[in-house]
């Protein structure tokens, strides 16, 4: 079965907070910055989720976790397209983001390293790249083309 991708609603918080923790990733600032998530359903269960904090024309990319027996399957591949579509239209021009782990997928989605000091000021700022995500952390970017 083909999973079901939606915009996230407020229901989906704790589902979304939990997955995050079990795939070892930062919760503590989703309050605060208000990121937009879209999450992956599979019948009932939710099985994925990602998310944009978005920066003018800068967005960071966020927060993606696949549920632990859906890993390689694709679906963090198909999270990371819908969420690069999502800012297309809404006219990001440059995806951001920091990872520890998943930087051969990244690369593999067409992300490429970059220093963390060429990350436009507004981004740098967010508790994410100031606090949650430490320096040993890969910063990656991807230029987004408007079909």
């Amino acid at each position: 079965m083909v999973p079901r991708l939606q915009t996230a609603t407020a229901e989906d918080a704790e589902r979304i907070r939990v997955l995050l923790e079990l795939s070892g990733l930062p919760t503590s600032d989703l309050t605060a910055s208000k990121p937009e998530f879209i999450v992956a359903y599979e019948h009932a269960e939710l099985i994925g989720a990602g998310a944009l904090q978005r920066f003018a024309a800068v967005a960071l990319l966020r927060s993606v976790a696949v549920a632990p027996h859906r890993r390689a399957s694709g679906l963090g591949r198909l999270i990371v397209q819908e969420l690069e579509r999502r800012a297309r239209a809404a006219d990001v021009t440059q995806l951001v983001l920091l990872t520890q782990a998943a930087r051969r997928f990244f690369e593999r989605q067409g992300y490429r390293a970059i220093e963390r000091q060429s990350v436009p000021q507004a981004v740098q700022a967010s508790e994410e790249f100031r606090s949650l995500c430490p320096t040993s952390a890969t910063c990656m970017a991807k230029t987004l083309i408007r079909p």
